[in-house]
């Protein structure tokens, strides 16, 4: 349930004021901005892929409205790591001062940095590392190496006269990870020797019991599929996912088979990872998506993005024959990722296609290809009582995750009182050492369009969602504005509703006549005839074939 809207009141001098803009009750467009003695911190600047129910959206952002206005007061955008739920919309706030200062690890920023230049957008970067303490006006920012499913991740101890923060970022406890860079615990316990007042901590994962699986555990069995498979195989997997992409070169190669990238982002991403020494290329493994079709079949692995089902990706163009390879008889498609809740019908969508035309698909529900990125119950557990916050306030992640952090919080020994479950918009100030809910922010969702943002609402996807579902009317009259007797007309015509425009003669007269009477009771404008029209249309479209499309009066006075 949405909370109730309620202005919180004038920020006094030395209270640190928390506001997330998006990441709370959903999965991406992650944002918090912090605010104290009249100075900001924002903390990431992610997007949220569309939904079905959101036609013709391609991403959406934060609401940057609360800090619209104030955008000279920011004093640096801190990234907690490459995601694109963490940095997609980046060059969107930078949109509003270029001059921003971020601040982030070498793969966040090089990262970035890419996004960046195709907005071209020249941007200030700071690089930080794990155990490095900057200063940014009244905030002390202290970053810890934390584990998750792309390199370079960090946290972030952001220390004020108001009290100690921890935000966590997106991370997990892998003990034996790729890269051997673990969260650093012993970090995590001096903090927590010092005093958390508040920790923001991952929920993502928070309703799934035990630990989180090993990422090493994938790597053996990517080895055995891609050793079954008899033709082509086919990996989709996130573009900025380095881990999985480095198991796939080295199953690959283990297997005596090549390897081409397929996608822009994939491609870039990997060429980044792999010159900032994160992503080791096994000698003569890679090879360019267009030399690949000259290999026999069985000596070839495509590393490809779509692993969400997104209709333009690769994976999703191949299931539709929309790409140059030909997905057939024998071949294999791995989906190396987790489903992002709101994905499923779209990707279970590709995954029936790509089996009809005679694919084997394995995914994370029928083998071990893929392993969350983030922590489960058990790891959360261990880490409150680890860190002892004073007050936690869960994020990153829908309601029911929520729910699941704030319990475990509770379970490990936070009071009940001090666990702040709050949403997008939420005001929540601390001051000496103490949080609490203050106010309530009307926070919407903004749509990327083309290239257009924040034009389209939710109105707009409505009315999207009704072509789309129940087709569209349209209906012109020339009137006689005095008499209200038709001139001209009706002229009906319709898309995506009948097969036969005939089926309309009956309706007709009853346009006419309604047009008429409302005549004789004083109507006189085009507009009011056009309503007339509208209820006459609706209300017969509605009882006659239980449809509801989108009916469009035009009204002509002669």
């Amino acid at each position: 349930m949405p909370l109730n809207l309620f202005d919180p009141p004038a920020l006094e001098p030395g209270t640190l004021r928390i506001i997330p803009l998006g990441g709370v009750g959903e999965i991406g467009r992650n944002m918090t901005v912090y605010e104290l003695n009249g100075k900001l911190l924002v903390v990431d600047a992610g997007v949220l892929f569309p939904e079905e129910t959101q036609p013709g959206v391609d991403l959406i952002l934060p609401d940057f409205g609360p800090i619209r206005d104030r955008v000279d007061d920011i004093l640096g955008v801190v990234l907690t790591h490459g995601h694109e739920d963490h940095i997609g919309a980046v060059p969107y706030l930078l949109r509003m001062r270029q001059d921003i200062p971020i601040l982030g690890s070498r793969l966040t920023l090089a990262f970035i940095e890419a996004k960046l230049k195709e907005h071209r957008i020249q941007p200030y970067t700071h690089t930080v590392h794990e155990g490095q303490v900057e200063n940014l006006g009244p905030f002390s920012l202290e970053f810890i190496a934390v584990n998750h499913s792309i390199p370079d991740a960090l946290a972030i101890v952001i220390s004020t006269d108001a009290g100690t923060v921890l935000h966590t970022g997106d991370f997990k406890l892998d003990q034996l990870p790729l890269d051997d860079r673990i969260t650093d615990l012993r970090a995590v316990a001096r903090w927590g020797e010092s005093g958390i007042d508040l920790a923001l901590t991952d929920s993502t994962n928070a309703d799934v019991p035990g630990f989180t699986a090993l990422e090493r555990d994938i790597g053996p069995v990517l080895e055995t599929v891609i050793a079954k498979a008899p033709r082509r195989v086919i990996v989709a997997s996130f573009s900025s996912h380095v881990h999985r992409v480095q198991q796939v070169l080295d199953a690959a190669h283990a297997n005596g088979r090549k390897v081409a990238l397929m996608g822009r982002s994939m491609i870039r991403n990997m060429t980044i990872a792999s010159d900032l020494g994160f992503l080791t290329v096994p000698e003569d493994t890679l090879i360019d998506a267009k030399k690949a079709a000259n290999l026999p079949d069985d000596k070839i692995v495509y590393m490809s993005t779509g692993s969400q089902g997104e209709p333009m990706a690769v994976l999703a163009r191949m299931a539709n024959l929309e790409h140059q390879i030909e997905v057939g008889e024998g071949d294999t498609v791995i989906l190396a990722s987790s489903l992002i809740p709101g994905n499923e019908n779209a990707v279970y969508r590709v995954i029936n296609g790509l089996m009809k035309l005679g694919a084997k698909v394995a995914h994370k529900g029928t083998a071990r290809v893929h392993v969350s990125g983030h922590a489960s119950a058990g790891e959360l557990m261990y880490f409150y009582n680890i860190l002892q916050p004073t007050h936690v306030m869960p994020v990153h992640g829908e309601q029911r995750h929520l729910v699941a952090n704030a319990q475990i919080a509770i379970d490990t020994g936070v009071p009940e009182k001090n666990v702040l479950l709050t949403e997008d918009g939420t005001v929540v100030d601390l001051k000496d050492g103490k949080a609490s809910i203050v106010g309530q922010l009307d926070i919407g969702f903004v749509y990327v369009d083309g290239s257009t943002v924040g034009e389209i609402t939710d109105a707009d996807l409505k009315d999207r969602r009704i072509l789309a579902e129940e087709g569209f009317i349209s209906i012109f009259v020339a009137v006689d504005a005095q008499t209200g007797k038709v001139v001209v007309g009706p002229e009906i015509h319709a898309r995506g509703f009948a097969p036969d425009e005939a089926i309309f003669e009956d309706v007709k007269p009853q346009i006419i006549k309604a047009l008429t009477d409302a005549a004789q009771n004083g109507t006189r404008d085009s507009s009011a005839f056009s309503q007339v029209i509208r209820r006459v249309v609706g209300r017969w479209v509605n009882t006659q074939h239980r449809r509801r499309p989108m009916i469009v009066p035009v009204v002509i006075e002669a």
